[in-house]
């Protein structure tokens, strides 16, 4: 295998000579084997950094010109925006468990971006450190790349996830108006309730969980950077932290600003702790209409089967013709894992100790994967299992006849105990309620037709 000699501060090591990694890169690659074939630092990650560090030497360029050359801005820049597209994936090895400050992947980016650019123009222009880390440390790069992946995340892959679930409800809503149906409490019958009445509930958490997902995004949205090692701004110069901000704001399209005490902005995760918070509700709710799906298509026969949903793929390898809800199933899983995310974020955060919170690469981790994983699952839900959903009227229709709760309509009539006492006779001897009813002497036939329409108890 062809090598190439790297040097950094601790001396000379041995690179892949195919690799565009450095020093610092292959010393952790080789130090941190924790998780090497799964967690590796999220690709979302590395392409926030990679953006920061397009933003820095723009923001450089301005403040700092003798130091950031027009030549320099620019080779950063065109590096910069390969990794963000993608071209570049096979140059960032590291694993997740390595430095808590996320250094190594940070020096990452920083060794490609010098090392790509320097084979491009032939020279040696660029340097990792002085040139693509200038008024930089890992310590405000690392936590302003995680809000900047974890904001572009929601607003562009789990908010149109998001949209699209709210439109195919809301088809099925107006769909299925007028169609009555046994409600549920407890597992056991309850009142009537309109099915769209039902499916409204489940739009109505999908949009309340957007609503609060956009409350996180102001302070989600806030930057660490120029606050450097510390949060004092060690050399960077003075307006880096305004400017480089509004850099950011201008490649990625979102409106991020500069943290105020950047103190607090290098120590504390409480923004994100909260954004994932919005994301467990989310998970709550969307667990709660998975749960809500799969009971109501349970069956065929032996079930509630008041639904169907698509036969997307045989259920049993012992038993021909099962078919499953593994839609429901899916999006029950992610939903469980977002929840143990959450665990692992809230966690992490509390471990700010002094001027830095060193768990900052699990927490990437976990906050991007529950980005990740609520978009597409809701995704595959959508397509795979609302857009095929239909109520079965004539099972909804028999189970509501069988419904003994039906009998609260006439307590304004008889009062809470006769009307309980029908529900009991009824029920011991497998007698409808106005059969129960007129053998209890309540009510006339007249009079318990009058008062007796379970589809205006709606």
């Amino acid at each position: 295998m062809n090598e190439r000699v790297e040097h950094d501060s601790m001396g000379e090591i041995t690179v892949d000579a195919d690799k565009l990694w450095g020093a610092q890169t292959e010393r952790s690659r080789r130090n941190f084997v924790v998780g090497k074939g799964h967690e590796r630092m999220p690709r979302e990650l590395v392409s926030a950094i990679a953006l920061i560090k397009e933003a820095s030497a723009l923001a450089n360029r301005e403040l700092l010109p003798e130091k950031m050359t027009e030549e320099k801005c620019s080779a950063i820049c065109k590096v910069a925006e390969e990794i963000r597209a993608g071209k570049l994936d096979e140059h960032f090895p590291l694993v997740v468990f390595q430095t808590g400050s996320g250094t190594q992947t940070n020096m990452n980016v920083n060794e490609v971006i010098a090392n790509k650019a320097n084979a491009d123009c032939g020279k040696k222009l660029l340097h990792p450190n002085d040139d693509v880390n200038l008024s930089q440390s890992s310590n405000d790069v690392v936590p302003s790349a995680i809000r900047v992946a974890g904001a572009t995340a929601i607003a562009d892959s789990l908010f149109p996830a998001l949209e699209e679930m709210i439109v195919e409800l809301t088809r099925l809503e107006k769909e299925n108006e007028g169609i009555i149906k046994c409600g549920r409490t407890h597992f056991q019958d309850a009142t009537p309730i309109a099915f769209s009445q039902e499916i409204s509930g489940w739009r109505a958490s999908i949009e309340k969980d957007r609503k609060l997902l956009l409350m996180t995004l102001p302070d989600l949205s806030e930057l660490a950077l120029g606050g450097t090692a510390v949060g004092t701004g060690l050399n960077a110069p003075e307006g880096f932290d305004q400017l480089v901000a509004e850099k950011v704001a201008d490649l990625s399209g979102l409106p991020f600003t500069s943290a105020k005490n950047k103190f607090h902005a290098l120590t504390s995760l409480d923004e994100i702790v909260f954004a994932h918070g919005a994301l467990k509700a989310l998970a709550a709710d969307l667990w709660k209409i998975a749960n809500d799906v799969r009971f109501l298509a349970s069956g065929p026969r032996a079930g509630l089967g008041e639904i169907s949903i698509p036969e997307n793929e045989p259920g049993s390898s012992i038993m021909p013709g099962k078919v499953n809800p593994t839609q429901c199933e899916a999006l029950s899983m992610v939903a469980c894992q977002v929840m143990g995310n959450d665990t692992t974020i809230a966690m992490a955060a509390s471990q700010g100790n002094f001027e830095l919170n060193v768990f900052l690469p699990v927490v990437a981790l976990n906050f991007l994967q529950s980005i990740r994983l609520l978009s597409e699952a809701i995704t595959s839900f959508c397509d795979h299992c609302l857009s095929g959903l239909v109520a079965n009227k004539e099972k909804m229709k028999e189970n509501l006849e069988k419904s003994l709760m039906t009998v609260t309509a006439l307590v304004p009539i008889i009062g809470y105990e006769k009307a309980a006492k029908i529900a009991q006779l009824a029920r011991a001897e497998n007698k409808t309620l106005r059969e129960a009813c007129l053998t209890l002497g309540y009510l006339t036939e007249e009079e318990f037709d009058k008062n007796f329409h379970p589809e205006e108890m709606v």
